[in-house]
């Protein structure tokens, strides 16, 4: 039976982690930190990094934790839900990056270490990678929020979220799709918003979403008339909230099967009381520290979570 979530993660811990300026043309999160060395920030991240992945274990999340390396310089290679993911059906995914310096994550020798070590069983890799080459991009799991028990895939369109390539996707995995743009404000400017994981999280019984972001009303009523026929109660968030990351956050289970929604606590602290209120109806709040991963990296908890849903051999 498919389920909406995993009890297995796989995460990248880095050593080389830093401001993308790459990454940075599009994604308006991130921020320099001027007064820290590169040394001063690896070791805050490595600290961040270490206490998210203790808190999952405490809660009986299984956290594969796989060593980056120094050689080649990958600075955003604690984000791979971008470059994979992993399918019930034994297929692996890999897919197109929007920045050069990403490409290089994408590293086969990781699904090697998941098929030996971890006995995980994998059928087939569907390929998206050639892409790059005529610069159309789909970025994993950040480019599409995924409804897996429906299949359904939704994705704002955007630099690094191409609708011919959603397309295929949706192809290839037998998903439909749910397809529109979501803006946000930065300097007076409506600019589209790089992720769509950013604004937009779904879980077994409801949907984090700012629909605000999303201009067009029959987009919006589209995506709200799809939460109304799966049966999840929408939780909206506003631009500012989402401009704490309160859209990055990722449904998961115990290995007992206790349902937890994840999220950093600056996406905490910027929800109301009264969203934490339904939130808790269907499952327990997590949340850690991750400023300075937000802030060099503009990215969040959900980003740094990569599903395992692959069968064992």
């Amino acid at each position: 039976m498919t389920s909406q979530i995993t009890d297995t993660m796989m995460m990248i811990k880095p050593v080389q982690f830093r401001y993308n300026e790459q990454t940075a043309v599009n994604n308006y999160y991130q921020k320099t930190i001027e007064e820290l060395s590169a040394n001063q920030i690896q070791e805050r991240v490595r600290i961040e990094f270490d206490v998210f992945v203790e808190k999952l274990l405490n809660i009986g999340v299984d956290v594969l934790v796989i060593e980056d390396t120094i050689i080649p310089n990958t600075p955003d290679s604690i984000f791979p839900n971008n470059w994979v993911s992993f399918h019930e059906n034994g297929k692996v995914v890999l897919y197109p990056m929007f920045a050069e310096n990403r490409r290089m994550e994408r590293e086969k020798g990781i699904i090697k270490i998941l098929q030996t070590k971890y006995n995980f069983q994998i059928d087939e890799i569907c390929d998206f990678t050639h892409w790059e080459n005529e610069n159309k991009f789909l970025e994993g799991t950040g480019s599409l929020v995924l409804d897996r028990v429906n299949m359904m895939a939704y994705a704002a369109i955007s630099e690094r979220t191409n609708i011919e390539l959603l397309k295929l996707f949706c192809k290839d995995l037998n998903y439909s799709c749910i397809s529109f743009v979501a803006n946000q404000t930065i300097a007076g400017q409506h600019l589209p918003i790089y992720h769509t994981n950013v604004m937009m999280c779904v879980a077994d019984e409801f949907v984090i979403v700012c629909l605000e972001a999303i201009d067009k009303v029959d987009e919006r009523e589209l995506l709200i008339e799809s939460f109304e026929e799966y049966d999840k109660e929408v939780i909206e968030i506003t631009e500012e909230q989402l401009s704490k990351f309160a859209g990055n956050m990722l449904q998961v289970k115990s290995k007992e099967g206790k349902k937890y929604l994840v999220m950093s606590s600056s996406a905490y602290k910027a929800l109301e009381e009264s969203q934490i209120e339904i939130i808790n109806k269907y499952c327990e709040i997590i949340h850690s520290p991750l400023d300075t991963i937000e802030t060099l990296g503009g990215g969040s908890a959900r980003c740094m979570m990569t599903e395992i849903f692959l069968p064992k051999k």
